[in-house]
């Protein structure tokens, strides 16, 4: 991911938070999601009447979209929030380089354990950093897990009051960490290179009952290399027509526009000839009026496809099949260079 000079602030108050995660929740019933596939019975959140609906799953996403929800609403978080009737996604959780998030926190109840926290930077379920807060250890605590695996506990023994709100913030700048509880540094400042950017989670544990609100992120919007693969091959071929990139995003996600020189069209499902480059040798061809369009596979580091790219050229007298194909072949190149993984290209 790479960010750009734009920043932006994502803001939630308690009651546009719980209307998401609580409210959302209030018809707690085992339904398929008109977005999710049949072959997993899904338990979601739906907004009364059924306009909306929430899709989410217990602590961290895997990237999958929609992903599988926690069979409790209570502890999900939430991923994505759908509108029914148009099937558009309305909201979805973003992937976070730098960033200073802010919230305030009650840690309420729980018998084995009372704790609340934010998971940061996060990779997957099995990679990221957390910040957490234990009312009966009394402690006040950062930890990196790496391949399911946590590390050694950084911190402090700290008196974290149970009832009373208390407010969170983690600052994360290039490989500098900074965390303050309630306006002070309660944790010496970390630097670590493990992850440099993912996503952001409420965290708590076990039976631990913890409420969150007023949560504000300050950050730089992140934009995916293949968005950025795009916007260089038209500064280097500025007389491209258009230009896409296919891909799957998540191990079960169909094959859709991740990039294009046409933001509207990012989401869109891919035709069908983008999966037959990927699944047969070769490539396809397609001319209209006054363009052609060439549909190529796009490989990795290892030569292997991760995705498919479209490049749409203007036509000219005696425009062949051969030379369309010449013409766009250093496109794709070019853009093969700098990828090593579908992971890179995508996230």
């Amino acid at each position: 991911m790479h960010d750009d000079s734009a920043s932006c602030a994502m803001s939630f108050t308690r009651r546009q938070f719980t209307s998401l995660v609580a409210g959302l929740a209030a018809t707690r019933v085992a339904r398929a999601a008109p977005f999710v596939p049949a072959r997993d019975p899904q338990v979601v959140a739906f907004a009364p009447g059924g306009t909306m609906v929430a899709t989410g799953c217990s602590g961290l996403s895997d990237g999958k979209f929609p992903p599988r929800p926690h069979p409790d609403v209570r502890k999900c978080g939430v991923v994505a929030v759908w509108d029914v009737a148009t099937r558009k996604r309305l909201f979805r959780w973003e992937t976070f380089g730098d960033f200073t998030l802010s919230t305030r926190f009650k840690i309420v109840d729980g018998a084995a354990e009372q704790m609340a926290g934010i998971a940061f930077r996060m990779q997957d379920e099995k990679n990221y950093y957390y910040v957490r807060a234990s009312a009966l250890g009394g402690t006040f605590t950062f930890f990196k897990v790496v391949g399911g695996v946590r590390g050694p506990p950084l911190g402090r023994n700290l008196a974290i009051a149970k009832g009373v709100w208390h407010t969170m913030t983690i600052e994360c700048k290039g490989t500098s960490i900074r965390v303050l509880l309630n306006g002070k540094e309660a944790i010496p400042a970390l630097d670590d290179k493990t992850y440099s950017g993912g996503k952001i989670g409420f965290w708590t544990k076990s039976d631990s009952v913890s409420y969150f609100t007023d949560t504000v992120i300050q950050y730089k919007p992140k934009e995916i290399l293949a968005q950025l693969l795009i916007k260089d091959a038209l500064r280097k071929y500025p007389r491209l027509v258009g230009l896409k990139i296919f891909a799957s995003p998540g191990e079960q996600d169909d094959l859709k526009v991740v990039a294009s020189l046409d933001p509207e069209e990012v989401g869109q499902a891919a035709p069908p000839e983008a999966k037959q480059v990927l699944e047969q040798q070769g490539y396809f061809y397609g001319r209209g009026n006054e363009t052609v369009a060439i549909t190529l596979p796009l490989r990795d580091n290892n030569g292997e496809k991760v995705a498919a790219v479209r490049v749409i050229m203007k036509s000219f007298l005696g425009q062949t099949e051969k030379n369309a194909v010449a013409r766009a072949m250093p496109v794709v190149h070019g853009m093969e260079n700098r990828i090593q993984t579908l992971k890179d290209l995508v996230q």
